[in-house]
């Protein structure tokens, strides 16, 4: 990357340092003088062109400026800066009080979501795991002067020690994200505060780069055309709104042998996850932007703001074919990326003419669609039919890939991942190196994937010719070549199936759920009030999405709150995660830790959002050697099923007994389709809490009465509308509930009154009936002993 666009993108991003000193102190000048002199005197920057970002980024100081040359950064970020806000420039400087609260706390982008009309604001704090999660609240806690001199003293000792060249441009925008994430951008009165600094100075960041590159092969003047021409420029179609997606995910990840099951699926999906950051890493770094212009990233799907111009159409075609060369060759036809982009303008990005922005997100779609639906030239077609493995192959025994084998029947990359797997959840850095180094798994363009500790990682930097980068997992590292800190969800109490199963309580099984959030799509394109829809508040809604998928998540499973049996305690769920992306989750584990923490999920994720989204789930509880690519199927499936109904924001639970077969009609899996309210109050709440008030004091012999209950349940259920056969059955649950009937009067003949009534009325209805087969069986499940089935009983 040449200095000149690094110190562009360096000025972007401490364009508005200002706004923290002018909120810590007694500063009543305009926030881009603060931001100047703070940075000179304070943090020892000399770079005049950095500098000159940071002073004239407002227009008033632009129009007075002495000396400044024609094609000075300046102008370039004073545009982006207006592009990035597009809220009208305000009359008043903010030397001016009247016009601002200096202690405003952020808002909440949430509030204007999806028909919100609320007003919350989140708490003052950064971005430290020990705070826990930052839901937004009712009360407007003040960000006081004290907290700003913390934010300011943090970000100070950091750019102390920062030489300012392209090798910590990622170093900058680590440090900007850990002390900016709940600094709002704009403490105007007359303005909304729901977008962040962090967020703010990152997109001015990646704007200002597509403006550098689309000026310069056009060969434009930046005052005259960011300046003079203002407006003009507004209209131009001087960016690409690029997206990528790879295909195949889930055949490459749930495609996979029983034995260390768990382990590999969780090295599987992370060495996914690292390509898909390679990928973006690999096109950003041939376009000399850095990750300021990643938008979004997230199972297996991104997207980037890059410059409308001829050399990143060239590199986007070359990549992709290079991609699918490398895919082909590696990996056959299983993994693919698509590429696919939009044109736009400034202008598209507030919605301007009405129904753009929409347009713009259909269009890269479009071009995604259209890859995937001719992914291969004719030259290709002919060389996969023609391919044929060679006599010393055979078929991996893990993934099912002819190619070369060891001894033990497994092929290359599958090994190499099985190495990975016992290192992806307890190793914090993860390096890039070129192939010249054999060890690691491969990565399109020549590269690999190697995992180190502080001292390798060290020593590889200093000495390892084949070094290129390093991505530090849930760590807010800093220095030279740290690529970006991922947030991965790597919660897990265990590494094997069976145990977990181990660990469930009663019956011994295993539980997995897919879940992932409902109409995402939509609330991207056009979830936000009218007037409101911007790609900056669009880029917050997914960095929130992110962060709660792939940070907060870990807080949930540690301090695990909700149960099933009723107690009143903290703990850490016996559960592993195996994928936790930008708005989806996979996990396993015991299968009651795994449906509790399922239920707290959904109700963090309702607070975390205020109600604006939902998560749909599916989850099947499993002996431990079901085969884990026929769980994949029928737990994504499940999840389809909660979508399917009326309102989505549903749980669907296949229960052991099922035999987990799927009807062949278009019907549920099995009856346990729930949205979530009603699985928690009414299935858990309601009538699990009254078969365990009852039965808790009931002889063994009452567990064989649940079992005969369960039994006729099931056959009152099926027949509702069969009149006769369900006269029948309902008679014989009367039968066998007046059985349970204490003979003597007292406290448990009353418990058996109530119990009896509630049972009396719960058989009667559809609704009732259904959920309260799902009760007990869930109560089945949690006093079942090992090797009970209810054929014995």
């Amino acid at each position: 990357m040449v200095d000149e666009k690094v110190r562009l993108i360096m000025g972007s991003l401490l364009h508005d340092t200002g706004k923290v000193i002018y909120r810590q102190g007694d500063d009543r000048r305009n926030h881009s003088i603060s931001g100047y002199d703070y940075l000179k005197e304070e943090t020892n920057l000399t770079d005049s062109e950095i500098l000159d970002c940071v002073r004239y980024h407002h227009a008033s100081l632009l129009k007075r400026a002495v000396g400044l040359k024609e094609n000075s950064l300046a102008y370039i970020v004073y545009l982006a800066d207006n592009i990035a806000a597009f809220s009208d420039r305000r009359k008043k400087d903010e030397s001016e009080d009247r016009g601002f609260e200096r202690s405003l706390p952020l808002q909440s982008v949430f509030n204007i979501l999806n028909g919100n009309h609320q007003e919350k604001y989140y708490h003052p704090g950064n971005m430290d795991p020990k705070n826990g999660i930052n839901d937004p609240g009712d009360e407007k806690i003040p960000f006081s002067e004290s907290f700003y001199t913390t934010v300011k003293v943090q970000i100070t000792e950091n750019l102390k020690g920062m030489d300012w060249n392209s090798e910590y441009l990622n170093s900058l925008l680590t440090v900007l994200e850990a002390n900016l994430s709940y600094v709002p951008s704009s403490t105007s009165k007359e303005e909304l505060a729901d977008i962040s600094l962090f967020d703010h100075v990152k997109l001015t960041a990646a704007i200002a780069s597509c403006i550098y590159d689309y000026l310069n092969e056009n060969h434009l003047n930046y005052k005259e055309t960011l300046f003079s021409k203002e407006t003009e420029f507004y209209e131009t179609e001087a960016f690409l709104f690029c997206s990528l997606d790879i295909s195949g995910i889930q055949k490459f990840i749930y495609t996979i042998a029983s034995k260390n099951a768990l382990r590999t699926l969780r090295a599987r999906s992370f060495y996914l996850e690292i390509m898909m950051e390679h990928i973006i890493d690999t096109l950003l770094e041939r376009l000399e932007l850095s990750r300021a212009n990643l938008i979004y990233s997230g199972g297996g799907h991104c997207y980037l703001l890059l410059a409308n111009t001829q050399k990143t159409r060239e590199v986007l075609n070359t990549l992709q074919k290079e991609l699918q060369s490398w895919f082909l060759k590696y990996f056959r036809t299983e993994l693919f990326v698509a590429f696919g982009y939009s044109v736009c303008s400034g202008n598209t990005f507030r919605n301007v003419p009405e129904g753009s922005y929409a347009n713009m997100f259909r269009q890269a779609s479009a071009g995604i669609s259209k890859a995937k639906l001719h992914r291969y030239t004719a030259e290709e077609i002919i060389a996969l039919n023609q391919y044929r493995a060679d006599d010393y192959t055979r078929e991996c025994k893990v993934c099912k890939r002819i190619g070369q084998v060891d001894e033990e029947g497994v092929c290359p990359i599958c090994r190499k991942i099985e190495a990975l797997s016992k290192n992806v959840l307890y190793d914090t850095f993860f390096s890039i190196v070129l192939e010249g180094e054999q060890e690691g798994l491969p990565l399109p363009g020549g590269y690999r994937m190697v995992t180190d500790d502080e001292k390798s990682l060290k020593k590889r930097m200093e000495e390892d010719i084949y070094y290129v980068r390093t991505y530090a997992k849930n760590a807010m590292y800093t220095g030279k070549h740290i690529a970006t800190k991922l947030w991965v969800g790597d919660y897990t109490t265990g590494d094997t199936f069976e145990a977990f199963a181990e660990q469930a309580e009663g019956i011994k099984r295993i539980a997995v759920m897919r879940a992932d959030v409902d109409n995402l799509g939509q609330a991207f394109v056009s979830g936000f009030s009218q007037g409101k829809s911007t790609l900056s508040r669009t880029a917050t809604l997914s960095r929130q999405l992110s962060v709660f998928f792939k940070y907060y998540i870990r807080d949930i499973l540690e301090n695990g709150e909700y149960s099933i049996q009723g107690e009143d305690s903290k703990r850490k769920r016996k559960v592993t995660i195996v994928y936790s992306g930008g708005d989806d989750v996979f996990l396993v584990g015991s299968w009651n830790d795994v449906i509790e923490a399922a239920v707290d999920l959904s109700e963090k994720f309702k607070c975390y959002t205020q109600g604006t989204l939902s998560i749909s789930a599916g989850i099947g509880i499993y002996e431990c050697s079901y085969p884990i690519a026929a769980i994949a199927e029928e737990t994504g499936r499940m999840e389809e099923e909660s979508k399917k109904s009326p309102n989505k924001k549903s749980i669907t639970l296949m229960e052991d007994g099922e035999d987990h077969k799927v009807d062949e009609l278009d019907k549920p899996l099995s009856d346990g389709t729930y949205e979530w309210d009603e699985f928690k109050n009414e299935v858990l709440e309601q009538k699990y809490r009254a078969v365990q008030e009852f039965f808790r004091n009931v002889d063994e012999r009452g567990m064989s009465f649940l079992y005969r209950m369960l039994e006729l349940i099931r056959n009152q259920d099926q027949n509702l509308k069969q009149d006769k056969k369900n006269k029948i059955e309902f008679a014989r649950f009367l039968y066998l509930l007046s059985r349970l009937e204490p003979k003597e009067e007292g406290t448990q003949k009353e418990q058996y009154r109530r119990f009896a009534e509630k049972m009396y009325r719960w058989i009667q209805s559809e609704k009732d009936c259904r959920q309260l087969k799902t009760a007990l069986n869930l109560y089945a499940y949690m006093h079942r002993e090992r090797g009970e089935n209810y054929a014995d009983k």
